[in-house]
């Protein structure tokens, strides 16, 4: 019986295992799961930024390249203010001239300039809103793209770590809540704000103590607003985290309904669904409520400034030092003042939002992948195949760990098998091989280079990866299988199917290569879509070193044995590893490695392995038993 703590190698001596780390072992998945406090960006990215900072680097850096329209937009917007102040002025030059002089044809004068500042303030409205709406949209659709480019690069612990809801979100209402500000809320900002100045100015210039009169109350909507602002931010970013779990959580039922409905757990999911909807309720009507009660104290303290103005300046027009023109221009002067302040503590929503939005969106887009290229990476050029794990480390988590000390050494076009319990470690050597995660200590080389020392470029077309769950994006079969290269030509194609006994049932579909599938491949079996998976890795890289990880764990007899006679030839015409379950897909490797508890404990061929009576002999008579107890 093999010592859970020598590797057995058939022909030699038993040799003792190197130090091994305490810890326990992780499950079979062996991959970190979504169930974490805080995702992997907001864990990553720097903490010291506040959102004020992180809304101001995005906008800047996302219109930069349009900085020429953006300043054309501003200098219209500027003019747009100052010309609101145009029209109460000519009231009240009509009112205390030509109106109480009885001169018509000086009221047709200011008639027209009143007609033409109208009209001056449309076209200018209508270019400023065209150039900054086209400045805006083009600098988000660079921000979306940025973003989504950032996500591809990301690493594999980011993207396990990171919850499909989380990212989406980022992508899109995040991003649309940023256009609201480059959209709406800065015009408001500019334009009132400008407004704002310039009216007090006038008011200031034109009658003093009608001007005190009208902005006796100023100070306290200013007490008001500041009272209103930190409880409208902590509303919304309550309403935001509330609207991120309902996306997470509509987007693992939508895909996982078939399983819900399986097991009847309809009654469940709504539940839990009505819970996550109440919250959001909640987060909503607090969020209304502190923007309505804001409103609303507003419109009433606008109202009892405008009720203040009317009777001290009728006093004032009857004391001598008011007009009657000037007192029905303060009136629009007043109402325009207050007017801004409205519109702009109207805008605190959207903005608490999108500082929110654009502080999620800076974190995620400080956050490095783990996994990068080295500055200067050393070319393969030729890939021979040679593999070699160099007293290899690794864990998740620290103080878990999930390999201890493994040497494995592979040659050139051999295949090797892994095999072991669940939670052995079969599936990190093909994550290590591949480089989703780099090794706690040791090395791992691909004819003797460290990976670390390659291009991730290099890398993925030396090292191909065929998963357990096989992922089919919507489109044609053809498309499933070169990924939209244009370089793949039809011959490639071709041959890669049929080498990978792919072309058997895709001759057999409608339209054949041009066979839609639905997303997913919802619309393909379990194992047409490993069969396609194969035909994809050996089109894009036919020589690439191939990893196997329980490629035929979930299929029909049929279609394993299609995968398996698929597997015999490809095998042999380069290095491969394989993870398994099933002992039936191993039998004809070269070698078969077996795992437990993160060390290497037997290595050999099927035969050798047998006549060792260890582990793999107990393995593959549990295997057999049954077929020989119960024969068909």
């Amino acid at each position: 019986m093999a010592n859970a703590k020598a590797t057995h190698k058939v022909g030699q001596k038993p040799a003792t295992d190197s130090a091994s780390r305490n810890g326990t072992v992780r499950t079979e998945s062996e991959t970190p799961t979504e169930n974490k406090v805080e995702n992997e960006a907001e864990k990553a990215a720097p903490q010291t930024l506040n959102q004020d900072t992180a809304l101001v680097q995005l906008l800047l850096t996302s219109i930069r390249p349009y900085w020429r329209m953006m300043s054309l937009a501003a200098l219209l917007m500027l003019a747009v203010a100052s010309l609101n102040v145009v029209p109460p002025y000519l009231l009240q030059q009509a009112i205390d001239g030509p109106i109480a002089q009885g001169n018509v044809q000086a009221l047709w004068r200011i008639t027209l300039l009143y007609g033409a500042a109208a009209l001056a303030l449309f076209v200018l409205t209508f270019a400023y809103t065209y150039f900054l709406q086209y400045a805006a949209q083009r600098a988000l659709a660079d921000l979306r793209t940025r973003l989504f480019d950032h996500i591809l690069r990301q690493d594999y612990t980011f993207l396990t770590n990171t919850s499909t809801g989380d990212l989406v979100a980022r992508l899109s209402s995040d991003i649309d809540n940023i256009n609201q500000v480059l959209s709406s809320s800065i015009v408001v900002i500019l334009v009132e704000g400008v407004t704002f100045v310039v009216l007090i100015t006038v008011m200031l210039a034109t009658n003093w103590r009608l001007a005190l009169l009208a902005m006796v109350l100023m100070p306290l909507l200013v007490m008001v607003t500041r009272y209103f602002r930190q409880r409208i931010r902590l509303s919304s970013s309550g309403e935001r985290s509330a609207m991120a779990r309902i996306s997470s959580f509509l987007n693992e039922h939508l895909h996982g309904m078939t399983v819900v409905q399986l097991f009847s757990h309809e009654e469940e999911s709504e539940q839990e669904f009505d819970d996550y909807n109440s919250r959001y309720r909640n987060a909503l009507i607090n969020l209304r409520y502190h923007s309505a009660v804001f409103l609303a104290v507003q419109e009433v303290l606008a109202a009892i400034g405008v009720g203040l103005l009317l009777y001290g300046g009728g006093r004032g027009v009857l004391a001598g030092w008011a007009t009657l023109g000037m007192l029905v221009a303060f009136f629009q002067y007043s109402q325009r003042a207050f007017q801004p302040i409205l519109n702009l503590s109207q805008q605190y929503n959207s903005i608490q939002i999108a500082l929110g939005a654009a502080e999620r969106i800076y974190r995620m887009l400080q956050t490095e992948p783990r996994i990068q290229s080295p500055a200067q990476p050393i070319p393969l050029e030729t890939v021979r195949g040679d593999i070699e794990f160099r007293n290899v480390y690794f864990s998740y988590l620290p103080d878990e760990p999930v390999l201890r000390g493994v040497n494995l050494q592979i040659a050139a076009r051999q295949s090797v098998a892994v095999v072991g319990a669940t939670g052995a470690g079969k599936s990190s050597l093909a994550s290590l091989l591949a480089r989703y995660y780099d090794p706690s200590q040791g090395q791992v080389l691909l004819d003797g280079i460290d990976l670390r020392q390659l291009s991730l470029d290099d890398l993925r077309q030396a090292v191909v990866v065929v998963p357990q769950d096989p992922v089919c994006i919507a489109g044609t079969i053809r498309q499933n299988i070169c990924l939209y290269d244009a370089d793949i030509s039809d011959d490639t194609l071709f041959k890669a199917a049929e080498f990978s006994n792919a072309a058997r049932f895709i001759e057999k579909l409608p339209e054949g290569y041009d066979f839609h599938l639905l997303p997913g491949g919802a619309n393909l079996s379990q194992g047409q879509r490993q069969l396609l998976a194969l035909a994809r890795a050996l089109a894009h890289s036919p020589n690439a070193v191939l990893v196997l990880d329980e490629a035929t764990s979930s299929i029909d007899t049929a279609t394993e044995a299609l995968i398996q006679e698929a597997l015999e030839r490809i095998l042999r015409s380069r290095t491969s590893m394989v993870i398994a379950h099933r002992l039936s897909t191993v039998r004809g490797a070269d070698r078969i490695i077996v795992m437990e508890r993160g060390q290497i404990i037997e290595d050999g061929n099927h035969e050798e392995l047998l006549a060792l009576d260890g582990y793999y002999a107990r393995l593959h008579h549990h295997q057999v038993l049954p077929k020989t107890a119960y024969p068909v």
